[in-house]
């Protein structure tokens, strides 16, 4: 006689497990459908002396040095598009980034380059803050604000830019793959942001028909469309600012693309800390910009579940058929949306971390519904709906 607590073990985790594939299914159709989108993109695109090129500001806020930071960098500088500039801007007039940027203005000195030093604190996110004094430098009604850690195409501009010919697009935002190092935690986080991260936002665009959020990896956007939601300052508060960006330009009816274009960080060397605080910081941001997004993940940590139900059942036959299916679920997901789309070529020397990966995930997942404390670049805040508050030394973390 099985005891019944086993058996609702049993049947909770293989409802979990099967509510996964279902997701992975979502999440194939998802990523082929994008694959279909972007050849078709691709055909039909246009020679560029006869594409749609504005004049364009890139906005670039850093602090410190981020790895091959002067590569990523330099990317920005050998696009193969008419008119732009780039606008860097750091909070401390010795930030390591500096001398970076020196360097830079030295190899393409006809490129216009301009470093700003944002004295003025407007509030919790000293990114935002930057941006804010940025943007009033910025000599072009066309802006793009992306991390201090990507790195882009020679086409990304065309590539990124090309949609706002259409005016009902507001803002346009890139998938992006992550690039680990020989550190454990960079590996799976790279594996997080190209099997699991990514495929969610795909799943978004199916689902709803479109996305209205955007993505710290690239947010372009008409100066006009960011004065209308209340400009840099409005935001200069909220962790997640890429999400309120896209998710208010969104709101006044525009719509958010998601490009072809396809671009890279380069992590860190983290330790299992770093990369514990850093995958909580990111768990807690998403729940509170998505809530109950955030709370059907629940149902796409398919390994897990599927693993709980084969040892509640204790070896039987269908829980061996359900572990089966479900992996061959979360592989197929790594290989369309890993390999196919995000074009990493690190996916498939990642594929024995997936169990681990899935794991600390679901515990992840867990964690950062017990509180509200994030830890950001060594400071310690608390987040109040989706705000950044300074957490005070010895502060319990609220629930």
């Amino acid at each position: 006689m099985i005891p019944v607590t086993i058996q609702v073990i049993q049947i909770l985790a293989a409802s979990g497990a099967i509510c996964s594939i279902g997701y992975y299914v979502l999440c194939l159709w998802s990523g082929v459908r994008f694959l279909f989108q972007r050849r078709a993109a691709d055909r039909s695109a246009r020679p560029a002396p006869a594409s749609f090129t504005p004049s364009v500001s890139i906005l670039k806020p850093l602090r410190g040095i981020d790895p091959e930071m002067y590569e990523s960098l330099r990317s920005h500088c050998v696009q193969d598009y008419p008119e732009y500039e780039i606008i860097f801007g750091v909070s401390d007039e010795n930030d390591p980034a500096i001398p970076v940027l020196e360097r830079l203005k030295a190899e393409f000195p006809k490129r216009s380059i301009r470093l700003m030093i944002c004295r003025e604190k407007l509030g919790s996110n000293i990114k935002v803050s930057n941006l804010a004094q940025m943007v009033r430098e910025a000599s072009h009604e066309y802006l793009i604000v992306n991390d201090s850690d990507i790195r882009v195409g020679r086409e990304y501009l065309q590539r990124v830019l090309g949609p706002f010919a259409d005016p009902q697009t507001g803002l346009v935002t890139c998938l992006y793959r992550g690039v680990a190092n020989a550190t454990m935690g960079s590996r799976l986080e790279s594996l997080g942001i190209s099997t699991e991260f990514c495929a969610g936002v795909l799943v978004a665009q199916t689902v709803e028909g479109g996305i209205s959020f955007g993505l710290g990896s690239t947010l372009a956007f008409r100066r006009r469309k960011l004065t209308a939601i209340g400009g840099f300052e409005s935001l200069v508060d909220y962790l997640a600012d890429d999400y309120q960006i896209g998710s208010r330009i969104a709101a006044l009816g525009q719509r958010v693309q998601l490009s072809s274009e396809v671009v890279e960080t380069f992590l860190p060397h983290y330790t299992v800390s770093e990369f514990l605080d850093h995958q909580l910081r990111w768990a807690r941001t998403v729940r509170d910009s998505r809530r109950w997004g955030y709370v059907g993940l629940g149902l796409t940590f398919g390994l897990p579940w599927a693993l709980l139900a084969l040892i509640a059942a204790r070896g039987a036959g269908w829980a061996w058929a359900l572990l089966a299916s479900v992996a061959a679920g979360r592989f197929a997901v790594a290989v369309v949306i890993g390999r196919c789309v995000l074009r990493d070529q690190q996916v498939g020397k990642l594929f024995g971390l997936i169990p681990l990966r899935d794991l600390i995930a679901m515990l992840v997942w867990l964690a950062s519904f017990a509180g509200h404390k994030v830890t950001w670049r060594e400071d310690s805040f608390v987040l109040k709906s989706g705000k950044l508050v300074r957490a005070k030394n010895g502060a319990n973390d609220p629930a």
